[in-house]
């Protein structure tokens, strides 16, 4: 026995069923359910009091009203969108905004280029990776002697210092005065993955300091083709120069 028929055996009341849907109304579907009379009720007062919340605002407007917004939006697809302003530039604060963005970038790059060469003149590029390997050419008078020729001997130097295309000390040197600097090679390899940072540094500056001198390129043909003059483009733009166009000569006055 379910817990509604309990319920009502205990209170002395007579249990509800609910009504069987006759057979000849099979057809028109299943019986609604209070609950769901309930909820289609609600709905439908809803709605007919947004109505008559909409008529009332309508009565009472004021046809004289006005605000922006009527003439700023327009009906799309049922929507209404505003309309976005169209800035109003001339053509010489065009070319005037175009001229400070140029100032700009040069004004960076310039900037980027003096930071090259302090690095530059700190690193001198001695053995920098990916330079080529310098040359020290000897010459001699015969063939004997280029048999017999010994490059430690020659510089006048250790054959642990040959390598080196700096800081190649000679044997009196290294007799008479003490070894300065760091000798031990765990600073050594410290003060060699420094310079090689301080190399990675430099290239990425020179990269950048490309790349602005493109930017301004590119910036000045632009503002260059706001000019009504006649032009051919030659070659099209790429990632490392700007386009080519050959204008049409125009005499000055």
């Amino acid at each position: 026995m379910s817990s509604a028929f309990r319920k009502a055996a205990k209170s002395g009341q007579r249990p509800h069923r609910e009504r069987a849907q006759p057979a000849r109304r099979q057809k028109l579907g299943l019986l609604e359910k209070k609950k769901d009379y309930k909820l289609r009720a609600n709905d439908y007062h809803k709605k007919q009091n947004a109505l008559r919340a909409l008529q009332k605002k309508a009565l009472e407007k004021n046809p004289d009203e006005f605000y922006f917004k009527m003439i700023r939006a327009e009906l799309q697809d049922g929507v209404h969108k505003i309309k976005q302003p169209k800035d109003e530039v001339t053509p010489e604060q065009v070319k005037l905004m175009r001229t400070q963005d140029i100032k700009y970038v040069e004004m960076k790059r310039v900037a980027e280029a003096k930071k090259i060469e302090r690095l530059k003149s700190e690193l001198h590029l001695l053995d920098a990776a990916g330079k080529k390997p310098s040359k020290h050419v000897f010459f001699f008078d015969s063939k004997k002697e280029v048999q017999e020729f010994d490059i430690v001997t020659h510089l006048d130097t250790v054959p642990e210092l040959v390598d080196r295309v700096y800081n190649r000390p000679t044997v009196a040197t290294l007799q008479n005065e003490a070894l300065k600097g760091a000798t031990d090679p765990a600073h050594l390899k410290k003060l060699a993955q420094q310079r090689k940072n301080q190399y990675d540094l430099l290239k990425q500056r020179i990269e950048r300091e490309k790349a602005m001198f493109v930017v301004a390129q590119k910036i000045q043909t632009r503002k260059d083709l706001l000019d009504k003059t006649h032009k051919v483009k030659v070659k099209k733009e790429t990632t490392n120069g700007p386009a080519i166009y050959k204008f049409k000569f125009q005499r000055k006055r």
